[in-house]
């Protein structure tokens, strides 16, 4: 019911129970005994509607071209089977930003040539060399079927 700040040497007290709020991306296990004493509520990933919303809070204004355009890249990448690890609302925002600070428009994100099936700036959104390897052999087999 309470705990030491060493770096301003206060000790804080509850004065009522805390209620304490831990969220999981689910990429560590958590331990039995830890879970026992947790309730469990399961949040589903944002549907487009729900993630334009989120865009729109961090973005205010933004293109909303730029935006279907990212969304539906976003999706399709999320849905590549064998993903190590799908992007999330956290690297969509920042890839958004990028795209931004860039100025690269819709029109580039729209274009479907298999040569670029890795889209723009994809490093914000895929955070494994797993991944990036599985898009090349993606991109280099649809260039192999293209012929």
């Amino acid at each position: 019911m309470e705990f030491f700040v060493y770096e301003t040497a206060e000790t804080v007290k509850a004065r009522r129970r805390p209620i304490v709020v831990i969220t999981s991306n689910n990429e560590k296990e958590l331990p039995d005994a830890f879970l026992r004493r947790c309730f469990f509520h399961y949040i589903r990933f944002p549907d487009t509607d729900t993630m334009r919303a989120i865009i729109e809070v961090h973005f205010p204004g933004i293109k909303q071209r730029l935006v279907s355009e990212a969304l539906k890249l976003f999706y399709e990448i999320r849905e590549v089977p064998g993903m190590k690890k799908k992007p999330s609302t956290s690297e969509l925002l920042d890839w958004l930003k990028l795209l931004m600070v860039e100025d690269i428009g819709p029109e580039l994100l729209r274009e479907r040539d298999p040569k670029k099936l890795i889209p723009p700036l994809h490093g914000a959104l895929i955070k494994n060399e797993q991944d990036v390897h599985l898009f090349e052999r993606l991109a280099f087999m649809a260039r192999r079927e293209g012929r």
